[in-house]
């Protein structure tokens, strides 16, 4: 089934910001792959378990000191009308 995945990391990106040095920063590009990669992966029976592995996956790099996850699972088998369920993870270093 389709979902969405809202991320939100906490990185100090001060010393990217003083010294114009990309390898400083964090790359949004990276971040977006690395969490397609995950959610492409193995497939899990719980939308929290994937948000468990992309705050991991999140994690791995130095620079990322916290990250929320939400996955959106639009088309939940509910069998009766309700908002879109999610998986809200947070994780801190």
């Amino acid at each position: 089934q389709p979902f969405v995945v809202d991320l939100s990391l906490e990185a100090d990106l001060a010393p990217a910001g003083r010294s114009d040095d990309l390898t400083a920063s964090l790359s949004y590009a990276d971040v977006a792959a690395r969490a397609v990669e995950v959610c492409s992966g193995e497939p899990v029976d719980l939308i929290e378990t994937l948000a468990e592995r992309v705050a991991d996956a999140c994690l791995a790099w130095e620079i990322v000191e916290a990250v929320d996850v939400t996955v959106h699972k639009p088309h939940a088998p509910a069998g009766v009308a309700f908002t879109p369920s999610t998986g809200a993870w947070q994780a801190r270093r």
